[in-house]
């Protein structure tokens, strides 16, 4: 059991610390020296590597985030699939459908619908899939998950979930239920644009929300995905401080594989992007990933359907190794049990999976539809 809790440095949002002036001040020559050694971490290396400066170098930062994924995790690209099982929420984040003060249809899966959908995801090929849900535990409980995932598990090789935080105690019981990966979103590591953002519900709590990577980790979790929402905060600054949540993974969890999202914000119910004053464009977006894979060779890099075709070919080129395809972001929209309730966000990329595993192959990539057999897991 670990003791040591992960802590954003405070000088990653102070405008005037070290950090933030090695961020705006970094010269051409030190990208270059940065983009001349071997690939690895530091605070230092990966500010400079995101710096205005660095924008001038990005051909030769996909040059070699392309050569370090080949070699790191060759050919295959993992596809997945998400399954909502509730839009129900008690939260309020300014950024999302499921907003708890928004009037829109809401509805919750059975059982019984979810495993459908579940299976409706099977047929299409996918062996992982990511359950989510709303922070809805009354219903979407640690209970119910288990006994979905108890359902569904000899359906696929990976089961992970995106849900409202947990405590260890409750990461085990679904862990011994056969879940074993988790995606959970800081949103944002800047704790005064986190707590403008969520003013109603349990998300309020920045810490508890930061801390829960760490709890799946000690629960035995394999899979730990970590992101922030791109749209809400200065880029740069949130690249850093997922940095050195990925590093402290790295450092103290190192049985997990650390996996890093770059969602951008979407249209959604009541929800426009330009209401947010952080827009992060398709090039600033694919520096983040370059940095990062300059920085840390062995992380996954996962994109979803909320970017284009083309941008999601594009990265699926240079670094990303996981991707998603088919989604339906509102519960029921496999099945078609519940194609009139509202989606968390607009999807952007609405190609079959069988599509994108036919582009992805003539990319000269292989699309794996699972992680591992069951046999290797012990």
């Amino acid at each position: 059991m670990q003791n040591k809790k992960f802590s954003v440095p405070e000088e990653i949002f102070n405008p005037e610390s070290k950090i933030s002036q090695t961020l705006q001040n970094t010269s051409d020559s030190e990208v270059v020296s940065e983009l001349e050694r071997p690939a690895g971490y530091s605070a230092v290396r990966i500010a400079r590597l995101l710096s205005p400066a660095a924008e001038g170098y990005l051909e030769e930062m996909a040059r070699q985030a392309r050569d370090i994924t080949l070699r790191r995790f060759g050919r295959a690209r993992q596809l997945y699939a998400p399954l909502y099982v509730s839009n129900y929420c008690k939260n309020n984040c300014a950024y999302c459908g499921f907003n708890c003060t928004h009037k829109i249809k809401r509805t919750r899966l059975s059982i019984e619908q979810a495993v459908r959908e579940a299976e409706a995801i099977r047929s299409m090929g996918f062996r992982h899939i990511l359950l989510l849900s709303g922070e809805d535990p009354d219903y979407a409980s640690v209970e119910y998950f288990e006994e979905l995932a108890r359902r569904i598990r000899k359906l696929f090789a990976a089961i992970d979930i995106e849900i409202y935080p947990c405590s260890v105690e409750s990461y085990q019981r679904l862990y011994d239920a056969g879940i074993d990966g988790i995606t959970i979103y800081q949103e944002t590591y800047d704790p005064d644009i986190y707590s403008k953002l969520h003013t109603k519900g349990p998300k309020k709590d920045y810490h508890w929300r930061l801390h829960t990577p760490q709890r799946a980790a000690e629960a035995g979790f394999r899979r730990i995905g970590l992101g922030s929402l791109l749209g809400i905060s200065d880029w740069r600054r949130e690249t850093l401080a997922m940095a050195e949540h990925s590093n402290f993974f790295i450092k103290n969890f190192w049985q997990s594989q650390v996996s890093i999202s770059f969602p951008r914000i979407r249209p959604a119910e009541q929800v426009e992007p330009q209401d947010f004053v952080s827009f992060v464009s398709d090039r600033e977006t694919v520096q983040m990933m370059l940095a990062l894979r300059l920085c840390f060779p062995d992380i996954g890099i996962t994109i979803s359907t909320r970017e284009t075709p083309q941008f999601r070919e594009n990265t699926l080129n240079i670094c990303v190794t996981r991707i998603s395809a088919g989604s339906k972001t509102n519960p029921g929209g496999y099945a078609g049990s519940e194609d009139e309730t509202v989606s968390q966000f607009e999807i952007d990329d609405d190609r079959t999976p069988e599509d994108v595993a036919k582009v992805i192959s003539k990319m000269g990539f292989e699309p794996v539809w699972k992680d591992w057999d069951e046999g290797f897991q012990n």
